[in-house]
């Protein structure tokens, strides 16, 4: 067997979403664009807290960055489904391209200020709660439900080598000429996931419209639906305390960085980048296994090490051992996410996937601005190892919890359900 061929049976065995077209176009643009936004992520946060050197005033940039999706997610929902999802994506990454030249413009220019960044987060934040349902909903259109899985471990695995190569990059490029640049590149990079979404060809779904469906019964019969499924409730409940207490990395890793390890910018990059390769170890894991489908005890399993792994981080001392452990934790939280949104997904019936999946958007990155507020303001108090462990502490006993309430009907009705 040549090398050709070789590669070509690799990828149907591992990677079998990308032998679909339109995933590969949307794929390949999405590797470009995901190292932009983790080269402006870093060099937002570095920004902020050189600006004001508060990580409550970090906090609330971020809170207010996820805070649209707390408030309209539930109504993006309803959206999603009545438009082509490949127009919607069009307009919200150009608008994320438009939003990321804005701060670059404002920071090479030396005239960003705090406020500007409290409402460009905001605008970011109201595009996002479009954007993040559309494309969760899109993977299904354009790979098929056999394939799905497998899709959203490669999405992972491409957020996660970018979350390994933006890190870096910016790191760098703060030292050498500024965050502006990380702005300015980031902006650049949305022309080739633009470039990939012009390419998909597809028959979308629209949900047909009945004249008796107002937009407030549409979202109470998505959350009744979730509700009354153990595995769909479960699920969520999970999701919510990670997404909460669990992904405060962005404010407590740069604060731990300058506060505590009394180091600079290149540290803060490679403790980013060691978060990125354990995060990418996990995709990869979640991709070979994509074939026998997602299961609710991983998700539980996931998120009992996740909270360990916080108390850890808050234990560490040293820059490796905070590397080690935070690669460990970036490895235990994709292969919940994945397995998460997997599940999710393939046990929704269609015309509920998009609410479904708001409702996913809503918990995951909505809950962030109470997440952001609540490790801001402990690590103001306490430190970023003291937020850590706190935070550790909270998810570990919630999540237990969770697990015990639907300790018999959840888990059963997953395994029927696969």
């Amino acid at each position: 067997m040549n090398v050709r061929a070789a590669g070509s049976v690799f990828i149907d065995r591992h990677f079998h979403a990308l032998t679909h077209r339109n995933y590969r176009y949307l794929w390949t643009g999405q590797c470009v664009s995901l190292i932009g936004t983790w080269m402006q992520n870093i060099g937002q946060s570095w920004l902020v807290l050189t600006l004001t050197g508060s990580p409550l005033k970090l906090g609330m940039v971020t809170a207010c960055q996820f805070l649209p999706i707390l408030l309209f997610s539930l109504f993006a929902g309803i959206i999603v489904d009545k438009f082509p999802k490949k127009n919607i994506l069009l307009v919200t990454q150009t608008v994320s391209m438009i939003l990321a030249f804005t701060l670059a413009t404002l920071v090479l220019t030396h005239t960003v200020r705090y406020e500007f960044i409290i409402v460009l987060a905001l605008l970011l934040g109201l595009n996002n709660t479009l954007d993040m349902p559309t494309r969760q909903a899109f993977n299904i259109e354009i790979v098929g439900k056999e394939d799905l899985m497998n899709a959203i471990a490669l999405n992972s695995t491409t957020f996660n080598m970018a979350r390994i190569v933006g890190p870096s990059i910016g790191a760098v490029m703060m030292a050498w000429l500024g965050a502006g640049w990380c702005f300015l590149l980031n902006g650049v990079s949305f022309i080739a996931v633009l470039y990939g979404i012009l390419q998909i060809q597809t028959a979308p779904y629209v949900r047909k419209k009945t004249s008796r469906d107002g937009v407030f019964k549409e979202i109470k019969d998505g959350i009744v639906y979730i509700a009354r499924d153990p595995v769909l409730a479960q699920t969520v409940l999970l999701v919510t305390v990670i997404g909460t207490l669990a992904f405060n990395f962005n404010i407590l890793i740069p604060v731990f960085t300058r506060n505590v390890l009394q180091l600079g910018e290149t540290t803060y990059g490679t403790l980013m980048s060691c978060l990125g390769i354990g995060s990418f170890a996990g995709a990869l894991t979640m991709s070979f296994r994509s074939k026998k489908g997602p299961r609710l005890k991983i998700s539980m399993i996931a998120s009992l090490v996740v909270a360990s792994c916080l108390i850890l981080n808050g234990l560490s001392t040293s820059v490796w051992l905070c590397g080690g452990v935070l690669a460990l934790t970036g490895f235990f939280n994709i292969m919940f996410a994945t397995n998460s949104n997997s599940n999710l997904q393939m046990n929704a019936k269609e015309e509920y996937r998009a609410r479904v999946m708001s409702v996913y958007a809503l918990v995951f990155a909505g809950s962030t601005p109470f997440g952001s507020l609540f490790a801001g303001y402990v690590a103001d108090r306490f430190g970023a190892n003291g937020a850590f462990v706190v935070c550790g502490l909270l998810t570990g006993i919630l999540c237990l919890i969770i697990i015990w309430k639907f300790r018999k009907t959840g888990e059963k009705k997953s395994v029927e359900a696969i």
